[in-house]
């Protein structure tokens, strides 16, 4: 048997994408990581690990939502003016209720509580001022410019779902309802390794057949969208000795063991032959342009991604395997998030039956719709290409042409948002 192929071992292989996306995330769930308590300054971008109900309304007191004037909705003019006379003043952060009777209001500040017997607020742009009264022309609405108690969140509601990656705004929500710290899904532990005789460091000279290695760098950067650091295991030739003991090593030590190159059916290829040597293969090879030659298998309770090395093959299967991996182990609700769609600016034809990943330049038009553009240079070595596309555009399988206009998947790329 040539030294790279894989044994005639029963696993899997030239499945569908959806169908190798489903494997992926079902192995996952029965990987769920276990919880740990951060505090918020740590928190930013973590994946939530309970549901967060609230203990208290949200805001918990009625208050004002402008500054002007605090006053009993049912005393407003409805035609003429009123004066009412001002009777005290409320500051958000006031230690005491304050008392106002009929006739009267109260000077007030955005956040300041609703003193008790208001229902609204005018502005102070819409009174006139006359000592220590204040005139009120017909038009103002009972119960304007007052934010409720609860208006956000009532006590008990679920405010954050388990799943939740933590946002700005998420952390913001956990600290208004009393919380310092959350509870999140451990990240996974990942080694990251590339092979191959050809490639030497960014900062050697060239000899003859050689090439600078990009993947490491590029995973790298993939890694960290995630708030991954990787554990860098570097650069491993083409000996299948160093990867056996490099892969055992790695799946040891980390959740998750990504290499890039060495995974398709050449004599050099020898990662479909080691991982299913060390452990085992749950499926070689998807249905995909470009990266075809997708491994994912599993050694000593790791699971091992041997991606394809063509810079794009490498970073088009991270997106579609890889990441959503990464976010299932967390329990992260955007692991298996639907598309997004856009339409097609220009025609297309496909002329082939795999599943197909264009980089694409994203464009959103006056009518408010997203279009896409395929970029001219879609070979799987050319990384120019994917460093100037927005988004891979998902074409499905099967032969067929596309209309401009047509409406497709698009998978955004890093750094779009």
């Amino acid at each position: 048997m040539p030294p790279g192929h894989a044994p005639s071992a029963e696993f899997p292989t030239r499945l569908s994408v959806a169908d190798a996306r489903t494997r992926v995330l079902a192995l996952c769930a029965e990987r769920r990581h276990a919880s740990e308590r951060v505090a918020l300054e740590n928190a930013l971008g973590r994946v939530l690990a309970a549901d967060l109900v609230a203990a208290c309304d949200q805001p918990p007191f009625a208050n004002a939502a402008m500054d002007g004037y605090a006053l009993r909705g049912e005393e407003l003019p409805r035609e003429g003016e009123r004066r009412f006379r001002v009777a005290a003043q409320m500051f958000a952060g006031a230690p005491a209720d304050v008392a106002f009777g009929r006739g009267e209001c109260v000077r007030i500040t955005t956040g300041a509580p609703l003193p008790r017997g208001a229902d609204t607020v005018v502005i102070k742009e819409n009174v006139r001022v006359d000592g220590d009264v204040v005139v009120v022309a017909a038009g103002e609405h009972a119960g304007a410019n007052v934010r409720p108690a609860g208006e956000d969140i009532r006590a008990g509601e679920q405010a954050l779902r388990s799943g939740d990656t933590l946002t700005p705004a998420r952390l913001g929500v956990l600290a208004a309802c009393g919380h310092a710290h959350a509870r999140v899904a451990r990240r996974p532990r990942v080694a990251l390794f590339v092979t191959g005789d050809e490639l030497v460091p960014p900062e050697q000279a060239l000899g003859y057949g050689q090439i600078h290695d990009s993947n490491r760098y590029s995973l790298g950067g993939m890694l960290r969208t995630l708030g991954i650091e990787p554990e860098p295991v570097g650069h491993l030739r083409d000996d299948p000795d160093a990867l056996r003991a490099a892969l055992l090593d790695a799946a040891r030590r980390c959740d998750v063991v990504i290499s890039s190159g060495g995974v398709s059916a050449g004599e050099a290829d020898y990662m479909p032959r080691l991982v299913a040597e060390l452990g085992h293969v749950h499926f070689w090879k998807v249905r995909m342009k470009p990266g075809m030659p997708i491994l994912c298998g599993g050694i000593d309770g790791a699971l091992v991604f041997a991606l394809p090395g063509n810079p794009v093959s490498t970073l088009a299967t991270f997106q579609l395997f890889v990441r959503p991996a990464l976010l299932a182990l967390q329990g992260s609700n955007e692991a298996d998030a639907a598309p997004r769609k856009a339409r097609l600016a220009v025609p297309l034809a496909k002329r082939h039956e795999r599943a197909e990943y264009l980089r694409a330049h994203l464009e959103w038009r006056d009518d408010g719709g997203s279009w896409a553009t395929p970029l001219e240079k879609q070979g799987s070595g050319m990384l120019r290409g994917i460093a100037d596309a927005d988004v891979l555009v998902a074409l499905p399988e099967g032969a067929r042409e596309f209309e401009a206009g047509a409406v497709v998947d698009i998978l955004p790329l890093p750094g779009l948002g």
